[in-house]
């Protein structure tokens, strides 16, 4: 890939998975409405889709390198270090995004564990109260037990944060770790 002579940017090694965009300039990257200098312009949504649904494609441990064909040759000699400092900017500031998203749904987990225990230990209190004020009487057990489910469904939030909900999280700032670190080369 690094002997074509129009080429220029990062050599991709050969170990990489590449991502390969084409484009008629490299503009059509970015996203038009975008009024930020170049450099952190943000990708236009249509390309930013495209390289994650293929980085997604290739499995975690690959390192992953992009190759944008352009249709007309690159008018600046630095286009190719202008585009890697932007997609390395711009995914690298996705990656901090997912970062600060994983941080709110810990600390979300975390005041709904309090929560949760609390209301549940209330309803095992309450029970476990009534069971001595009002003994054996079938209207006190489904109390009883009513009021222990309803403890344990309080649990359900902060239980399904700190099993299920970070993972997904977690693997999307990895990838944009991984997208924010690739080389770029346009040919």
């Amino acid at each position: 890939m690094d002997t074509e002579p129009s080429s220029a940017g990062d050599a991709i090694p050969r170990n990489c998975q590449v991502i390969e965009v084409r484009v008629a300039e490299l503009r059509h990257l970015f996203n038009a409405i975008d009024p930020s200098p170049f450099r952190e312009r943000d990708l236009d949504p249509r390309a930013e889709a495209f390289i994650l649904d293929w980085s997604r494609e290739i499995p975690a441990d690959a390192p992953l390198a992009l190759l944008v064909h352009l249709e007309r040759a690159a008018g600046q000699p630095d286009e190719a270090v202008v585009l890697r400092e932007a997609i390395h900017e711009f995914f690298g500031e996705r990656a901090a995004g997912t970062r600060r998203r994983l941080r709110d749904l810990f600390r979300r987990g975390r005041i709904s564990l309090a929560i949760g225990l609390t209301f549940l230990a209330s309803s095992i209190g309450i029970g476990d109260g009534l069971a001595v004020y009002v003994p054996d009487n079938r209207w006190t057990e489904i109390v009883r037990e009513s009021l222990l489910i309803g403890g344990w469904v309080a649990m359900w939030r902060p239980l399904e944060i700190f099993l299920y909900d970070w993972w997904p999280i977690r693997a999307e700032a990895r990838l944009g770790d991984r997208l924010s670190a690739m080389p770029v080369r346009i040919v």
